[in-house]
């Protein structure tokens, strides 16, 4: 059970207790301790919303969570809103840190950040949240929520026409129903975050706001410091986040016994040793690497590029390297995906499963990655695990089993909506 208190104000937590008003909903607003869920809580007050500051307090090794809270607690008394915590560290433990271990020690490289978002901030704090009394959470995430509207034509016609957006739909308020809601990439496209957050359901983003998703992060930067918000020049956290300064490989040490084995090129000659497969991901630069000038470069020179990890085989405990970041055996032209999810239920292929169904996409397969156009195939018979395909129009490397493949679609007027993703096979 998720367990709430304010360490500052009082001893219950009896927000569930009060009225919204006519004009005011409220939002619990996850304040991380960074400026920017700070300065969305900000935005909110701004704009009239009764908004309350939840610091959710997971897993962390490193005791970064209590100076975080802190941050938060001061960014919240700042702007003037109430200031609560959420202890989540047991629920973040089993739904975050123990899915990743669980991924690393079958070989895999999952992304963390995904089911956080999943499991901690759009699940448990969302219906936390609910139960008490909120209309919305609100995070700093950098991405856009756009309603689709439906419109019925006339009253005596079922038929229906779609828009994307309140004012397209001025003065035709009575007719109006939001259908959906769509994902669309921040205005900022350095700093989106759509990639995490593939993951969303309807019935989340119905109850869900995104204040900055429509600045970038220097007019957010300059929207702190006008507002004088004590965290304002804080710098922004990098890495895994409940890792703070402790190395990966280290953390999981403590869970998966370091064991060693053999690293061989792509011609069976063995180059090095390793500590365990599991503590290695596709793409990984690789120095441990016997420098042995009989062993000569595929250029046929005794000089070496640098090594690049390239496959993992956990039962054999052997590592495959390949010399060459731009060697031809680090791309993929094509990956097999499951868990497979659509944001917009519409988009989601018929069923039973069609002979040819396919859909044309920009995808990424790691964040910030530059968008690459593929087609995206639902496998014509059922295969386990995989039930979708995605071919690329040009090779992608360092794809690694675990990471989630996400996938988008750029509009004629060159808006770009976040579809969905799946976990790659």
């Amino acid at each position: 059970m998720a367990r709430i208190w304010n360490k500052h104000k009082q001893s219950s937590f009896d927000y569930a207790q009060d009225k919204n008003t006519p004009l005011k909903r409220k939002v619990f607003v996850g304040m991380s301790g960074g400026v920017d869920s700070s300065v969305a809580a900000y935005l909110l007050k701004e704009q009239g919303y009764d908004v309350v500051g939840i610091f959710i307090n997971g897993y962390n090794v490193d005791g970064c969570a209590e100076r975080d809270a802190e941050d938060a607690r001061l960014a919240a008394e700042h702007i003037g809103i109430p200031f609560y915590s959420l202890d989540l560290r047991e629920e973040y433990f089993q739904y975050v840190v123990r899915y990743m271990i669980e991924g690393y020690k079958k070989g895999q490289t999952p992304n963390p950040d995904v089911m956080c978002n999943k499991e901690i901030k759009f699940g448990l704090f969302l219906k936390k949240a609910r139960a008490l009394g909120a209309d919305y959470i609100a995070t700093g995430h950098y991405i856009r929520r756009v309603p689709e509207f439906s419109i019925v034509n006339d009253q005596f016609s079922n038929k229906e026409t779609k828009i994307e957006n309140s004012e397209s739909a001025a003065g035709r308020e009575n007719s109006l129903e939001i259908e959906n809601w769509k994902l669309k990439i921040a205005k900022d496209p350095n700093k989106d975050q759509s990639y995490f957050l593939w993951t969303l359901m309807q019935d989340q983003l119905r109850h869900s706001l995104f204040p900055i998703g429509n600045y970038m992060k220097s007019e957010v930067r300059e929207i702190a410091r006008k507002a004088g918000l004590p965290n304002a020049e804080k710098k922004d956290s990098q890495g895994i986040c409940f890792l703070g300064q402790v190395k990966l490989p280290e953390f999981l040490k403590e869970y998966i016994e370091p064991k060693k084995g053999d690293i061989l090129d792509i011609e069976g000659n063995k180059v090095g040793e390793h500590e365990g497969v599991q503590f290695y991901t596709i793409g990984q630069r690789h120095i441990n690497i016997i420098q042995n000038s009989k062993i000569k470069s595929q250029k046929g020179k005794a000089d070496k590029e640098p090594y690049y990890v390239v496959e993992k085989d956990v039962k054999s405990n052997v590592l495959v390297v390949a010399e060459g970041e731009n060697n031809p055996i680090l791309f993929k032209k094509e990956v097999e995906l499951t868990d497979v999810h659509f944001i917009v239920p519409t988009n989601i292929p018929n069923s039973p499963i069609r002979a040819n169904w396919r859909m044309d996409v920009l995808v990424r397969v790691r964040y910030r990655q530059p968008l690459v156009g593929a087609s995206l195939y639902k496998l014509k018979t059922i295969r386990q695990p995989a039930d979708y395909k995605l071919h690329f129009k040009e090779p992608i490397k360092f794809i690694a089993s675990g990471q989630s493949a996400v996938f988008y679609l750029r509009a004629d007027d060159g808006e770009v909506e976040m579809l969905g993703g799946g976990i790659i096979v």
